[in-house]
């Protein structure tokens, strides 16, 4: 999953709206984020097998470290504990450590039987939603309409130059989207690994986007 869990991000503001855009994002993509540093590094491994779901090209070899469920509890419960830690602010560190912990619950729909239950576990869980592209884009798109949606509808005052940055996010991550879907597979997996860093710009816009609107709030 990709924009879905995008569209879990937004649709936490509704929750809180004290949280920044730009943290919604990172809690809703950190693992993802996490990844690509491991794939590089080799600690976690990722092949190029064209076939391997409908949706997508990629094996996830092996990834115990950011996907396996214990993992992914403990980030949630990191970065729980580090939002409280500065902010001393219970709600919105318990919607941030959820919103860790949503990714792999959205993943789990999405992808083959290739998460682990804890590292180094040979079981592993996905109900394969990934098999069929037309239900994966009905459902993964249904989750960033509505995420897209509630954001709006608590985004307070909006003017032409925040309608500006927020669509053209949602129109870039759109198109980045289908570009995955029906682009043709990456050169390599090292190449997958740095392709995934670029979703730090993701982080960084929504940092932009809430500055500006908090300006017309």
């Amino acid at each position: 999953m990709f924009i879905g869990h995008f569209g879990a991000g937004l649709a936490a503001r509704q929750i809180d709206k004290k949280i920044s855009l730009g943290l919604l994002i990172l809690a809703s993509q950190f693992i993802d984020l996490l990844w690509p540093i491991l794939v590089i590094a080799g600690i976690e491994k990722v092949k190029i097998e064209p076939g391997n779901t409908a949706f997508t090209p990629l094996n996830f070899v092996n990834y115990p470290f950011s996907h396996s469920l214990l993992a992914v509890i403990i980030w949630g419960l990191l970065f729980t504990a580090v939002y409280y830690f500065f902010k001393k602010e219970v709600r919105g560190a318990i919607i941030l450590g959820a919103l860790v912990l949503s990714h792999w619950a959205l993943d789990l729909f999405t992808h083959r039987p290739d998460l682990p239950l804890f590292p180094w576990s040979d079981f592993k869980v996905g109900f394969g939603l990934w098999d069929s592209v037309l239900f994966t884009i009905i459902i993964e798109g249904g989750i960033f309409a509505a995420g897209i949606y509630l954001f709006l509808k608590n985004a307070g005052k909006r003017d032409e130059k925040f309608n500006v940055r927020f669509w053209s996010f949602i129109i870039f991550l759109t198109f980045i989207y289908f570009v995955n879907i029906y682009g043709t597979p990456p050169p390599s997996e090292r190449e997958v690994g740095y392709a995934g860093l670029a979703l730090w710009v993701f982080v960084l816009w929504g940092f932009w986007i809430d500055k500006k609107e908090k300006k017309n709030e």
